[in-house]
């Protein structure tokens, strides 16, 4: 067993790879490589066997999407540490090594990132991690360094390694027995918060989530999905839901998830009043999805609930950052007061 597999699961992705797998081959020395393959069409497998003969290929048939493919892939590959990496990213020199040091001296941490920065402007985090995920009491995600769509430029302010609520998906280093133990990412997910939920599952278990900013990567970001994309928004509407419904504590969870549909109905109803039509409609399938799934969705919560150790997570902001950010203009994570 190697003690680190760095996997990158590959959909189309050629030029994404000719770009990016080099730095990733040239500075994860001692970690072994790995893409996996979600039934590309456009001869990544052809190009990897070519090029790069140093790492290992898993082909799938198919596209499993981020979560089925990433726990098809990890099933097959035997390591202490996987780290799900996108083909989107660029790693830096040493980036491997505070991450490794900082998992083999807190076996009490199940997963931790590194800080993410944006590939197209590398002074400014990136919205899909930058230097630590959190979330507020009614499911909207949020980081050291983005709320919403305010982004903020990296001047070392969140250089500091602590717990968060979640690792960005961009690059999450996980232990893979912890990995196994909390089922894998939900494959109902197919993409888009599925490492959120993972983490709230590891973090229901007792375990950490960390930011180790100390190590750096740079990320494209919508690599596969632009975020203007209606599919996109149907996707983190629908996680989102299914994520809260799984993982909310029995103390205020019907209250909870009243209060995010009635902030889901006034976006609908500003995406209706711009004439966003397809971000309208993707909102409305996004909880007609829901619905359907609650059968499913209970007896996945049941399953949780019985399996909870703790209700307490300091990294979940008490308060709506959507209140927050429209109506007090609080746009900067050092204004939330989060300890």
């Amino acid at each position: 067993m190697s003690k680190t597999a760095v996997v990158i699961l590959n959909w189309n992705g050629k030029g994404f790879l000719e770009k990016f797998l080099p730095s990733v081959v040239e500075f994860s020395a001692g970690a072994d490589v790995w893409v996996a393959d979600n039934g590309s069409t456009d001869n990544s497998i052809d190009f990897l066997r070519e090029r790069f003969p140093s790492v290992k290929v898993l082909c799938f048939d198919q596209n499993f999407g981020f979560a089925g493919g990433y726990n098809k892939a990890l099933e097959a590959i035997d390591a202490e540490y996987f780290v799900l990496l996108n083909s989107d990213v660029e790693v830096t020199a040493g980036w491997l090594e505070p991450l490794t040091n900082y998992m083999d001296a807190n076996p009490d941490v199940a997963a931790c990132a590194p800080k993410l920065l944006a590939y197209s402007n590398k002074t400014d985090f990136e919205y899909a991690g930058a230097s630590g995920g959190f979330i507020d009491k009614y499911g909207y995600p949020f980081c050291r360094g983005r709320i919403l769509g305010s982004i903020e430029r990296d001047n070392g302010q969140y250089d500091d390694t602590r717990d968060v609520f979640w690792a960005t998906g961009a690059c999450l280093f996980v232990r893979s027995k912890l990995y196994a133990e909390a089922g894998g990412l939900d494959s109902d997910f197919f993409a888009h918060m599925e490492e959120i939920d993972l983490c709230w599952r590891l973090k229901n278990m007792g375990y950490r989530i960390a930011i180790v900013p100390q190590a750096v990567v740079y990320h494209v970001g919508g690599g596969t999905l632009p975020n203007d994309n209606p599919r996109k928004l149907f996707l983190n509407y629908r996680n989102n839901l299914f994520m809260l419904y799984k993982n909310l504590p029995d103390k205020g969870f019907h209250r909870t998830l009243i209060i995010r549909m009635i902030l889901d109905g006034i976006s609908t109803g500003l995406y209706l009043a711009k004439l966003q039509f397809g971000f309208f409609g993707a909102v409305l399938r996004a909880h007609i999805a829901f619905y359907k799934a609650i059968g499913a969705l209970r007896t996945k919560r049941n399953a949780l609930q019985a399996s909870r150790k703790t209700n307490n997570h300091n990294e979940c902001y008490n308060g709506s950052i959507v209140i927050g950010y429209y109506l007090k203009s609080k746009k900067l994570f050092s204004q939330l007061n989060i300890r």
